[in-house]
């Protein structure tokens, strides 16, 4: 069904919840600058006209009951065809003029996943959250430290996609944690990332965000150091089998040498809490071993995949 540039079919996905100031906006806007495309837009249970402003603007609207917008891209990925994937927020803070150059990246660098990159312009000076702007760079920092990255906006929600990169992404989250796994997939499975930087603008009055900062930002962080675990066990178990090691030889050292001292060993509990870190410690390790195996056994069937399609 979808559409226009000269490398295929090319879909505009928006999710929506509660944006009737603002979607009419984004979806001529789209049409606009890719008209041979099919906007399509995910209401998520919006109690406002979202869905029938949408509707009107000229895009293909579609419900996505459950509630969260981890599961409208589930519901997206799966049921929308195409070759080239644009996703962007319904609020009109991305501007839909940069499509076009994003797109190019994605064909042009052989890329999967294009990010419109806001904190490389504009965000800190259009963006009136401040505990916001501190999210943006601890997620970052975090990301680009424990993937060995060079990202500059992990929570942008502009990005095209290649229909490989969709169609291979398990979508696990159900919330705004969304944007945080599809980068860390990206970099755990070796797909291409680029970024584009794109102006920002925050939003215009009477639009009100829907992510709570310290909520959705708690969960943000969760998802991270979650997918951190599934994605690089070995790191994640061996740094905690480290510190059980550290706690072991601190209990254990002061028992050795008061036996040296004296041949006896009146610190029986100190003794048994020092063999209980270490024997714990050697468990973690073992089993950071054992995931990395079967983490490494998952990326390398991925690869067999794409290889066999391509």
């Amino acid at each position: 069904m979808s559409v226009s540039h000269d490398s295929g079919k090319v879909a505009v996905m928006i999710p929506c919840f509660n944006e009737s100031q603002s979607i009419g906006n984004v979806v001529r806007d789209f049409l606009k600058i890719l008209p041979d495309s099919d906007i399509y837009v995910y209401d998520n249970n919006s109690s406002d006209d979202t869905a029938g402003i949408a509707a009107r603007a000229g895009a293909i609207v579609r419900k996505e009951p459950r509630q969260g917008k981890g599961n409208v891209m589930r519901s997206m990925f799966q049921d929308i065809d195409a070759d080239i994937y644009v996703i962007v927020d319904g609020d009109d803070t991305y501007p839909a003029e940069a499509a076009p150059e994003l797109i190019d990246a994605l064909v042009n660098n052989r890329a999967d996943m294009v990010v419109g990159d806001r904190l490389s312009s504009t965000y800190f000076t259009e963006n009136k959250r401040p505990f916001h702007n501190s999210g943006n760079r601890f997620v970052r920092m975090m990301i680009n430290r424990l993937f060995n990255a060079r990202l500059h906006d992990i929570l942008s929600g502009y990005r095209v996609f290649s229909r490989d990169f969709i169609k291979n992404f398990p979508v696990m989250s159900s919330g705004f944690e969304i944007e945080t796994e599809m980068t860390i997939h990206a970099l755990d499975k070796n797909y291409r990332v680029c970024e584009v930087p794109i102006e920002y603008r925050d939003r215009g009055e009477g639009s009100e965000s829907k992510l709570n900062t310290f909520s959705d930002g708690f969960r943000v962080i969760g998802t991270l150091f979650s997918l951190f675990r599934n994605y690089r066990p070995l790191l994640f178990f061996s740094i905690i089998s480290v510190i059980s090691f550290v706690g072991s030889v601190a209990l254990m050292v002061p028992v050795l040498m008061e036996y040296w001292d004296t041949g006896l060993v009146p610190r029986f509990p100190s003794l048994i809490v020092a063999c209980t870190f270490l024997m714990l410690s050697i468990l973690l390790f073992l089993c950071g071993l054992v995931l990395d195996t079967i983490s490494r056994n998952q990326r390398q069937m991925l690869e067999l995949m794409r290889l066999q399609r391509h």
